[in-house]
């Protein structure tokens, strides 16, 4: 293996290329270093890209690099597909269900809701905000659903603990 000069510029350079979220596990085995050493990198590395035009995203298990989202209009301004993904507010709502709730069923969320929402599902699923995380035990065995690491970095937060306290939000929501 080459030599590394300079491990932050290396994991800048993969992470730039991969354009997707990387599993820190895979990290480690790329650069052959541990996890708390890979952790020391990808610190220094956010560390380095302070008040530039790119952030590091960073959940439990994945990183990746994206753009600062205060830059969004110019990029659109470039590529009219840059559009953020819009979920319409049943979607939404349904959403925020799961990932208040989870692990939970669709009959669950239907009980909450108290409408359908099998199209919901599919198009959260179909953006990968949402996952199959196991089945109930019981009759039937339904899926269980919960959030993905693509809902942090969706919404820009690194863990469930940061959403907003659900009691303040219940005037408002209506669950």
């Amino acid at each position: 293996m080459i030599p590394l000069h300079n491990p932050i510029a290396a994991l800048e350079a993969v992470l730039f290329v991969s354009g997707d979220a990387v599993s820190i596990e895979k990290l480690c085995e790329v650069f052959a270093v541990t996890p708390l050493q890979m952790s020391n990198w990808l610190d220094q590395l956010e560390q380095t890209l302070q008040g530039r035009g790119i952030e590091l995203i960073r959940t439990r298990e994945e990183v990746q690099l994206a753009a600062v989202k205060k830059y969004n209009p110019y990029i659109e301004r470039l590529a009219e597909q840059a559009r953020p993904v819009r979920l319409s507010a049943p979607t939404l709502e349904t959403l925020a269900i799961i990932a208040y709730r989870q692990p939970i069923t669709r009959p669950e969320i239907e009980e909450i809701r108290g409408v359908k929402v099998e199209k919901a599902l599919n198009t959260l699923l179909s953006f990968d905000l949402i996952t199959e995380v196991g089945r109930r035990e019981t009759t039937g065995r339904p899926i269980l659903y919960g959030t993905t690491d693509e809902f942090l970095r969706h919404f820009g937060i690194k863990d469930l603990s940061e959403l907003p306290d659900a009691d303040e939000n219940k005037h408002s929501s209506g669950f």
